[in-house]
């Protein structure tokens, strides 16, 4: 009689964590490769919110703000208007670098503290890929570091309703967001080399 097979070890820890990594290294980081200011900076619709100067006029849209610590600002409106407004390469990498990966860094893993409001945005794509390689190195790090034990911890008063789920929850968020707003960067990269 064959003595059963005991199935491999599994670690969810890995799991989640190459789910996003794969995404990374096969896929999103590849694509923003060459990404020039113009490209990164370019509004690929009237009203688009962006990343712009302090003082350059916003979109109007309802109780719609500019906010920033540096000479740019991002425009953004809570609650966000119906439909959303288009947004531009630079504001979905600042939305990555700040409201993605930033604030999750800090409220979990030690990272500084990151606002919209007191945050300063990249002038340039270069430093924008910077900013945002930093902030998912510490995300991959950090997730990396929850082990098993970690990603059952509940995720406390800084994901406010969600308080009490699983840190696990957080990272399959956290993943779903990244993989998102990389997807429509790579298709405004796509729109914008095929622009007329």
């Amino acid at each position: 009689m064959e003595t059963p097979r005991t199935p491999p070890a599994h670690s969810w820890n890995a799991s989640l964590l190459d789910q996003l990594a794969w995404h990374w290294r096969s896929q999103l980081r590849p694509r923003l490769d060459g990404l020039s200011d113009d490209e990164y900076l370019w509004e690929p619709a009237a009203g688009a919110w962006s990343v712009r100067p302090r003082g350059a006029a916003s979109p109007d849209y309802p109780g719609a703000v500019a906010v920033g610590a540096g000479d740019l600002v991002i425009d953004f409106a809570f609650p966000e208007p119906r439909p959303a407004p288009v947004t531009s390469i630079a504001w979905r990498l600042g939305h990555l670098v700040v409201g993605v990966f930033g604030a999750r860094n800090a409220a979990h893993f030690g990272g500084p503290e990151v606002r919209y409001e007191t945050h300063d945005y990249a002038a340039t794509a270069d430093g924008a890929l910077a900013q945002l390689d930093a902030a998912y190195g510490r995300w991959h790090d950090g997730v990396l570091g929850l082990g098993e034990e970690g990603l059952l911890r509940p995720c406390g008063p800084a994901e406010g309703p969600w308080a009490e789920a699983p840190l696990a929850d957080l990272v399959l968020h956290i993943n779903r967001e990244a993989i998102h707003h990389g997807a429509e960067i790579a298709l405004l990269r796509d729109l914008y080399a095929h622009r007329p």
